[in-house]
């Protein structure tokens, strides 16, 4: 089933947009228990945050390792099967994770998903297929949209079940899994024509391999440089979130999955409706300028915020920073052909994988040193403090790069992008 004429159409956007939030409604649902189980088995808490980080750079050490291989597989045998293929795989890794009895299991859990869910780059590929370079920004945008319709949807219903029990969220993340490769079996088609793909070559599939091609050019550089800071900085939530929120605010899971649920309501608000007529206005580079310095505000007072209400309204310029990343991805992709898309996704989150390697150990080792009567730091907001130093200096590689435009550049480059 493919679609080789079907390219921009708004019925293969859906299908492809379905696909990834049922994904992360998957995801989503773990994210308020997974810490506290952890600190469950741990004993306390402020071991929990580096367990947790430690949890975290496994998840993203396997997507380094992957991700090339899937992004590369996916320009060979088209983006459908590894898709089906990755979401089959989590159904199984959360059953996995839902009878856990210790936490070698929860790592090894931890392993699994990171390998399963390196499908995430076929999905930045599929949408590369199916719009043309000019609307990419406004695609990637969608993506960012039903990413945080599924933190939405995720985190909020794995709040209510996570009252009940820790254990009941993972098994409803297993069914989520499920259905999303059942929609994907039945429904969703091939993006990728016989003829757009590219042999497999383990020469570009390995990690390294992968990111020469970010060296191939040098704006390509200069925004992996970008891309890296901001996933360091965004790596703060996954490591330390859950367990700063309950050790200063005294949040549990329902309060933590309503605030997720929020951020994706935010986010989804952005990224769905924000990042197209930005783009328009100010070009994807200027775009994604304004988003990470509004981000790099909104993080700050995160982490200076006394009471969770102020805490809550620092996620209202955080927001912003969702029109970042779309504009990051558009201004990649049209620098490379649309034979190596695949590649480019793999290279790309090979380089947020590395960041997840040791940005979650960094901030889950700040955080447990910053709590606790023999806390070595001593202010507990230094985690986020930290991440939005890290942003402010990807806006300033941000703008370093503008500055580095060349007339060599590609020549489907257009003049709104600089």
């Amino acid at each position: 089933m493919s679609l080789p004429a079907f390219r921009a159409g708004k019925a293969a956007v859906a299908f492809i947009l379905v696909t990834a939030m049922l994904d992360i409604v998957a995801m989503g649902i773990i994210i308020p228990v997974l810490p506290h189980l952890i600190e469950q088995f741990s004993g306390s808490t402020s071991r929990a945050g580096l367990i947790n980080g430690v949890f975290v750079a496994l998840w993203a050490l396997m997507q380094f390792l992957v991700s090339p291989i899937v992004g590369s597989l996916s320009d060979r045998y088209g983006r459908r099967p590894v898709i089906l293929l990755s979401t089959a795989g989590l159904a199984v890794d959360y059953l996995l994770m839902a009878v856990a009895p210790n936490l070698w299991w929860l790592a090894a859990g931890r392993i699994v998903s990171g390998i399963t869910t390196a499908s995430f780059t076929t999905v930045y590929a599929y949408m590369a297929d199916i719009t043309t370079p000019e609307n990419r920004a406004r695609g990637y945008g969608l993506i960012g949209a039903a990413f945080s319709a599924g933190f939405v949807a995720g985190p909020l219903l794995g709040g209510v079940l996570g009252e009940w029990s820790p254990r009941a969220p993972f098994w409803a993340a297993a069914a989520m899994s499920a259905l999303a490769f059942c929609y994907g079996l039945f429904v969703l088609p091939e993006s990728l024509s016989q003829e757009r793909r590219m042999a497999f070559s383990w020469h570009r599939a390995n990690p390294l391999g992968a990111l020469r091609l970010l060296r191939s050019h040098q704006e390509l550089t200069g925004l992996a440089v970008v891309n890296f800071l901001l996933y360091f900085a965004h790596h703060v939530f996954s490591a330390v979130f859950v367990l700063y929120a309950g050790a200063r605010y005294g949040w549990g899971a329902w309060q933590v999955g309503m605030l997720l649920a929020l951020v994706g309501a935010l986010d989804m608000v952005v990224q769905g409706t924000l990042t197209a007529p930005m783009v328009k206005r100010f070009g994807d580079r200027r775009t994604m300028i304004i988003g990470l310095c509004f981000g790099t505000i909104g993080i700050a007072c995160m982490g200076l915020a006394p009471t969770g209400w102020l805490f809550v309204a620092a996620m209202l310029p955080n927001a912003l920073w969702g029109v970042a990343m779309p504009t990051i991805q558009s201004l990649m992709t049209q620098r490379v052909s649309e034979s190596e898309q695949g590649q480019l996704q793999g290279a790309n989150n090979s380089v947020g994988a590395i960041a997840g390697v040791l940005s979650p150990v960094f901030f889950g080792w700040v955080y447990s040193a910053s709590v606790g009567p023999n806390a070595g730091i001593p202010y507990i907001g230094t985690a986020f403090l930290i991440a939005a130093c890290v942003l402010a200096a990807a806006a300033f590689m941000g703008v370093l790069g503008g500055r580095a435009v060349t007339p060599t550049q590609s020549s489907d480059q257009r003049p709104s992008t600089s």
